[in-house]
């Protein structure tokens, strides 16, 4: 089984002051030894992935190398690259993925590249690799090989309406308690809007529904078996619930990253816990920076412990441009572009100087963006990348994880009922090692 891993991530949003390809042009590296090539990324349709796309021409101008994207949700991204995987194909040559999620499977399966060589014998003198973030290098690695690599780093994050809370009367709540009664007044005071929005789809739920359960004391396993059922787990699966079916928009069992960012963009939500990276989404409407706070959870009986993980990129061992797709990973992680990812509210794991004057000028601008920096240096701190079970299932376990946070909202079974179901998947899951 695979070691759960506590983030303590040590990253300072750092900033340099070289144009995107300056520094890797002057060190020599020969960025233009697959010139004409023509690599495929697969890629997932959220804030991090568009900011990729945005600037693959950037990448294209440095080597030459045309990068053909296929971007999609990231339910049917990983339905793809399970497809390419299993066939053994070459048609995809880079690819994001969750170690968090899948490390264990896709290692066991045979589907990442060991990107050790590349790091220590490959890389442009720039590059300094020690500067990204040794705990979620840690967290990519498996058996002592470096299995994909951090492009940045997120977690889930309260954002709250002012506008809203002032006009309701509520303050910012403090505890898990007074985020309850904050909803239940917010629904009092206008019921034209959803008071609490996050994750109801049943794959999605274990990344949001982590860190109720860790900050009310909650588990996943007790002596190597699934425990869904503990009574501490209990409490943050009726808690979690709650929100959702009684303060949650109609259909919110449907619900992930794409239709939470919209819901509260739009305006229609007091309260929205969703990742860190949607505050790009979010900030797209122009009022949204304006009336919009942010902070982590707030702490339950055994205090807080936020989630904190990464994106990767990483190679497929299938690739008959490896070369090339080396250059991408390299690339996109190096310290030039993410310094213009940082620029656009996607914090990076490099751990550069967060004081630098461009990047304070930016944090300054907007109260919302030092408030999201705020959580996530507390992330760094304190968090925890335990989103399933720590298995080479463990993308499949998050289902058992939701169910119950599903069957609740839609009364379609008690939680005794769901959680002895999914204890009993989840142990079947243990069983084939």
């Amino acid at each position: 089984m695979r070691r759960i891993i506590t983030i303590g991530l040590g990253i300072a949003l750092g900033l340099f002051a070289a144009s995107p390809m300056q520094g890797a042009r002057a060190d020599g590296y020969n960025w233009q030894r697959d010139k004409g090539e023509t690599i495929h990324f697969l890629v997932n349709n959220n804030s991090l992935g568009q900011a990729l796309v945005a600037k693959k021409d950037r990448f294209e101008k440095l080597t030459g190398i045309n990068v053909k994207i296929d971007m999609f949700q990231e339910q049917q991204m990983r339905q793809r690259l399970l497809t390419v995987l299993n066939a053994r194909s070459s048609e995809i040559d880079v690819f994001m993925t969750l170690p968090s999620r899948e490390l264990e499977q896709f290692w066991a399966a045979g589907w990442l590249s060991d990107l050790t060589r590349q790091v220590t014998a490959d890389a442009a003198p720039d590059y300094d690799f020690k500067d990204i973030s040794k705990k979620l290098v840690d967290a990519s690695t498996f058996d002592g090989h470096l299995t994909s690599i951090p492009v940045n780093i997120e977690g889930p994050v309260l954002y709250w309406r002012s506008d809203i809370f002032k006009k309701c009367d509520v303050e910012p709540p403090r505890t898990l308690p007074d985020l309850l009664q904050a909803v239940k007044k917010i629904k009092e005071c206008d019921p034209q809007i959803t008071p609490f929005v996050s994750r109801g789809l049943k794959p999605a739920i274990s990344y949001t529904f982590s860190n109720f359960l860790h900050n009310l004391g909650g588990h996943l396993m007790k002596k190597g078996k699934s425990d869904l059922c503990a009574p501490e787990n209990q409490k943050a699966y009726e808690f979690y619930s709650t929100l959702l079916r009684d303060y949650g928009p109609p259909g919110v069992a449907n619900y992930s990253f794409l239709q939470i960012a919209a819901l509260y963009s739009a305006g229609r939500a007091a309260m929205a816990f969703e990742s860190s990276g949607q505050m790009v989404f979010i900030s797209q409407n122009p009022a949204r920076p304006k009336d919009t706070g942010v902070m982590l959870l707030p702490p339950g009986s055994e205090g807080s412990v936020p989630t904190a993980i990464s994106w990767n990129l990483a190679i497929s061992p299938f690739s008959s441009k490896a070369d090339a797709a080396w250059l991408f990973v390299q690339w996109a992680t190096g310290p030039d572009l993410q310094k213009s990812m940082m620029l656009e509210a996607v914090p990076s794991p490099r751990s550069t100087p967060a004081n630098t004057p461009e990047y304070k000028k930016w944090l300054e601008e907007v109260p919302l963006r030092r408030q999201w920096q705020q959580a996530i240096d507390e992330m760094r701190s304190s968090g925890s990348s335990e989103l399933g079970f720590p298995i080479v299932a463990n993308g499949e376990s998050r289902d058992y994880i939701g169910a119950p946070v599903v069957d609740l909202i839609l009364g379609q079974r008690s939680f005794k009922e769901s959680c002895i179901a999914a204890d009993k998947s989840v142990d079947e899951l243990i069983q084939r090692k």
